[in-house]
């Protein structure tokens, strides 16, 4: 039995797969003790509790908020003497253009914990200054005295040469400034590649997050059976045993949206769609993502305003989830987050003490969550309380309470349409040749209208979309990704002598594979180039080969529309992707029969007509009805408007289209 278990901000979402069948169980979250719910929900889903468990792989949000609730470590930065505010100069640039008060997020790291260590690095990685002994003990005589949990060490070209940045470590270790290797973060180990200043941003996040991470997994692990594996999501779509998170900690970052990423396009995939945008509507917030074909990473991201220089899947999050709160701006305006009630005490309609008008409690009051099956029934719906809730908001705009509930599923729906956008038609993507696959608690609620309004053809909703992140993690492979800085020009005789670095590093993820326990025949990988016209500022990455050059002018055309094949070409590094191949579940196809499904009941709308309720677990393949209509089942809850039909696949998924 393997389990995939998601920890959200208002649920907790757990998978089980057991001889290729799939259980699924899902309760609300323990925002002080995350593990809490998860250890609760593994015992109650898996015959014989945690004990009987093969494997459990899991994806947590627990970096991500240490970062953007300012709860991480207490770090220090040591750099090389006259880079002590890199950290605070950055780019310079505007995040937004037209704001009067630009908003620029403080550093991790304050000034009074950032050093300064005599020592110079060229280019080459050749010596100008060698370290300053006397001068490196005194700053750490200061570090010492600052108490700090972490340290990070970024030194100027020290992914070239590595030594300086060793000595301060071997230093650090033999002083007992900290207790564990772990607890010292070189920017030669986390990350060796070009850019000083999103090198800094990258090691001060990775020492900012390791001690929370290395806490969290510690309970984990205590918990849990001493031989059952643990792994634990990346943010790149793969996983990794839960011992290197001590190392590699900011991998995490997006570990819970990246399992549906994964989750949704393997589902997909197998339903005959290649072109996807995926839509993950929780409690908090929505991320959404766009596969062509196959997920790709990109290789740098940000976390709230802060760059962060790690192989992330291109996800767009914005706070609009069920329990985003709905509130009048200081012009007037009706807004919708990214302020959200959590899971204590959450929306009004949960009845567990909530007065603020949420998402959740609009759809309550327009019949769209039925208060009798939340949860299976599990969780009974306090009515009066949502709309208490939004009543008050609606006398702010007068408006009545029904009204208020619409508009704030209109301002939520506008908020995911903007999201989508900036993934796909800002990037030159047709949001119409895409299916949107609809998952999260709260994503196939909102899916029908987000499409209409960016005439998406078809809603793919899964059989499971409320735990699907969580199936997305039994469905990961596990990877490591090893990268080298090249900066040379794409050369023949470059791309030949790229050879023996290649198989160093082809090695070097083999080792790792296999202390994550993959067999030889398990074992994928993938060589790659990130590469750029000289004089260009970002790379695009392209698969290592003689041709390299060609493919990526090819690529560049694809791009941006153009190809610059006079220019010089430059290899900016050297990336070896290797996949354990894990065992997944299977999906069985079963036969298709037109038929149509009896209705639990039918009931008014409030907003005039009628509405049927569906079961989810009747709907057989071939099934075919027409909104308006809810299909109800223990994860979600999804709405069919009036004009839409549905269809139920070979597979148990849900399509949903217009006309």
């Amino acid at each position: 039995m393997r389990a995939g278990v998601d920890i959200g901000g208002t649920f907790t979402d757990l998978v089980l797969s057991e001889g290729g069948r799939l259980s699924i169980h899902k309760l609300l979250s323990s925002p002080a003790k995350p593990e809490r719910a998860m250890l609760a929900g593994l015992n109650k889903l898996a015959p014989g509790g945690i004990a009987a468990l093969r494997q459990v792989a899991h994806g947590s949000t627990v970096a991500t908020n240490a970062i953007l609730e300012r709860k991480g470590a207490r770090a220090a930065l040591l750099t090389t003497a006259g880079f002590r505010d890199l950290l605070f100069i950055g780019r310079q640039d505007r995040p937004d253009l037209y704001a009067i008060h630009p908003r620029i997020p403080p550093p991790l790291i304050p000034r009074e914990r950032c050093y300064e260590v005599p020592e110079r690095l060229d280019f080459r990685g050749d010596t100008l200054l060698d370290l300053d002994e006397a001068a490196l003990e005194n700053v750490l005589d200061a570090v010492a005295a600052q108490r700090c949990e972490a340290i990070a060490v970024c030194f100027l070209f020290s992914y070239i040469n590595a030594a300086h940045e060793q000595r301060v470590k071997q230093r650090i270790l033999a002083r007992g400034i900290v207790q564990h290797d772990w607890q010292v973060v070189l920017s030669s180990e986390a990350m060796p590649e070009f850019r000083e200043y999103e090198l800094a941003s990258t090691v001060a996040l990775e020492a900012y997050v390791r001690p929370v991470m290395s806490r969290y997994i510690g309970v984990l692990e205590s918990r849990l059976p001493p031989s059952l594996p643990l792994r634990i999501m990346k943010s790149d779509g793969g996983v990794m045993r839960a011992g290197r998170v001590r190392q590699q900690a900011i991998h995490t970052a997006l570990s819970g949206p990246a399992a549906g990423v994964i989750g949704a396009w393997r589902l997909a995939r197998a339903a005959g769609c290649h072109k996807i945008i995926t839509l993950d509507m929780g409690g908090t917030s929505t991320d959404v993502s766009l596969v062509d074909e196959q997920p790709v990473p990109r290789p740098e991201s940000a976390i709230d305003g802060l760059p962060l220089r790690v192989r992330m899947l291109d996800i767009e999050t914005i706070g609009a989830g069920g329990g985003s709160i709905g509130r009048v701006d200081a012009g007037g305006a009706l807004r919708v987050g990214p302020q959200s009630a959590g899971a204590d005490p959450g929306p009004a309609v949960y009845g567990r003490g909530g007065t603020l008008p949420t998402l959740s409690d609009a759809n309550a009051l327009l019949g769209r969550l039925d208060a009798d099956h939340v949860l299976g029934g599990a969780l009974a719906l306090d009515l009066a309380a949502g709309e208490r809730a939004l009543a008050g908001l609606a006398r702010t705009i007068n408006l009545s309470p029904l009204e208020a509930a619409k508009g704030v599923i209109d301002i939520a729906t506008v908020n995911i349409d903007r999201a989508i956008r900036r993934v796909s038609v800002a990037r030159g993507h047709d949001p119409r040749d895409f299916t949107l696959v609809a998952f999260g608690g709260a994503g196939p609620l909102h899916a029908c209208e987000a499409a209409a309004r960016l005439e998406i053809p078809r809603v793919l909703v899964p059989p499971t979309p409320g735990v699907l992140c969580a199936l997305g993690l039994l469905l990961a492979d596990v990877a490591v990704e090893i990268s080298r800085s090249v900066m040379q020009a794409a050369t023949d005789d470059c791309l030949a002598d790229l050879r023996a670095t290649q198989d160093k590093l082809l090695e070097q993820a083999g080792s790792e594979l296999a202390r994550e326990g993959i067999d030889d025949a398990e074992r994928v990988f993938a060589v790659s180039l990130d590469m750029r016209y000289q004089g260009q500022a970002y790379e695009l990455n392209i698969p290592y080969s003689a041709e390299a050059a060609d493919h990526f002018h090819a690529a560049h055309e694809r791009t941006y529309g153009h190809a610059m094949r006079w220019r010089t070409v430059e290899i900016v590094s050297l990336r070896v992707n290797g996949r354990g191949i894990s065992d997944k579940p299977e999906f069985a196809a079963r036969e298709v029969a037109e038929r149509l499904p009896a209705p639990l009941e039918e009931k008014p709308s409030p907003l005039g007509g009628a509405m049927t309720l569906y079961r989810r677990d009747m709907l057989l393949p071939g099934a075919t009805f027409a909104g308006e209509a809810l299909v109800l089942q223990l994860d979600s809850t999804t709405y069919v408007p009036a004009g839409w039909q549905a269809r139920v696949d070979s597979l148990g998924n849900m399509l949903l289209s217009r006309g």
